[in-house]
């Protein structure tokens, strides 16, 4: 019974910014699980290579490219994938990291951020909430960060927006926990992706974060899966306006 409550089968999951890194691990995570998941990003080519892999795992996957980070363009695309059946599960996940000291950010790089981390996750939520109020249910995971709590120098845009999310993620709860939706974030430490390589690969740094974080390492892409699924499910029905932090324990200690 207990192992019930984490199966998502016959749900189908909308997971922005999943054709590669922490996206396509929650995707993948929430596809073991049964759903049906619908891989969101800008590159068509990236999606389709990404649904393959997930389709030669057993996962039912499909495709939907649009920007996220244009209102319009995600009022069509939710609507384009409603066409095909109901979105039970939002993850927001869209991100971009773009390093720099506070003095020397440009008001694109800033505005980018913003854009892509952001407005994105406010835009996808306002999208699919209208169904999901009126059908009295539904599950917003948005993906928070360490940085959601914690600054660390040259990360001064990511760490706003992270903030920020945090924030969100509990004015969603504040506003639709009423109507059956449970909104919480995920919120990664430091994980081994594509776009941390750079990082692993300075010496420096990686000692740093193995003596900072109390696991000794960084976190693995399939140990997100599980915090994924559990907000997904019915596992975590009365849970609304969290965080939950994958982060090797990091921000519990000083």
């Amino acid at each position: 019974m207990s192992l019930k409550l984490f199966d998502l089968t016959g749900r189908r999951a909308l997971v922005s910014g999943s054709s590669q890194g922490i996206g396509l691990a929650l995707a993948r995570g929430l596809g073991a699980a049964g759903a049906t998941v619908v891989l969101n990003g800008r590159d068509p080519g990236k999606l389709a290579k990404a649904a393959t892999i997930l389709g030669a795992e057993g996962i039912q996957a499909e495709v939907a490219s649009f920007d996220v980070t244009h209102s319009a363009a995600v009022n069509a695309g939710v609507r384009t994938v409603e066409a095909g059946g109901p979105i039970d599960i939002l993850v927001n996940n869209a991100g971009v990291n773009l390093r720099g000291m506070l003095e020397t950010i440009t008001d694109e790089t800033w505005h980018t951020q913003i854009a892509t981390n952001l407005h994105s996750a406010f835009y996808c939520a306002r999208a699919v909430a209208p169904a999901m109020i009126a059908r009295g249910r539904g599950k917003i995971i948005n993906t928070c960060s360490v940085m959601s709590m914690l600054g660390r120098a040259t990360t001064g845009p990511y760490t706003a927006t992270k903030g920020a999310i945090g924030m969100l993620t509990k004015a969603m709860c504040a506003d639709w926990a009423k109507f059956g939706l449970q909104c919480n974030g995920i919120a990664p430490g430091y994980f081994s992706t594509e776009l941390t390589a750079p990082l692993r690969a300075d010496p420096v740094f990686n000692d740093w974060l193995c003596k900072r974080a109390p696991a000794g390492r960084w976190g693995e892409l399939p140990e997100l899966a599980g915090a994924a699924i559990f907000l997904a499910s019915d596992a975590s029905a009365y849970v609304n306006g969290h965080l939950l932090y994958v982060d090797g324990g990091l921000t519990s200690v000083v």
